[in-house]
């Protein structure tokens, strides 16, 4: 289970490392059935970002998988081409999602949108370490 109290921290984490890098980030933490239980849009973050990170969360909750690597799997000719036209448009398949475990099991996902890929993963990382 994901408590408010695990998204809060979770999310100051991964705050901290977007101010780090100078990124403002929304970062969206969701529980074992991919549902939202927090989600902070950084000031100055894009709006466009609310709902891709929401669907960051998701995806990466609803396939155990960190986005980053799904989006490897879903290129034209791989096994998993056209997973992002699945679940009604929620499936994000580029990177800052990724499964928050706890003893093993995933119970829950976070989601970071409004950098570069590779600035929303890093992001994502800082804050499912401290999960």
């Amino acid at each position: 289970m994901v408590t408010l109290e695990d998204a809060r921290r979770v999310i100051a984490a991964a705050e901290k490392k977007a101010k780090e890098i100078g990124q403002p980030m929304n970062i969206a933490v969701a529980d074992e059935g991919g549902n939202l239980v927090s989600h902070v849009r950084m000031d100055g973050a894009w709006i466009g970002s609310i709902d891709i990170s929401i669907k960051k969360a998701y995806t990466s909750r609803a396939f155990d998988i960190a986005t980053k690597d799904l989006a490897t799997h879903s290129q034209s000719g791989s096994q998993f081409f056209g997973i992002h036209a699945s679940n009604n448009g929620r499936i994000m398949i580029f990177a800052g999602g990724i499964p928050l475990k706890r003893d093993g099991k995933v119970v829950g996902a976070i989601g970071v949108s409004g950098g570069s890929g590779d600035q929303d993963h890093a992001v994502a990382e800082a804050g499912a370490k401290a999960f």
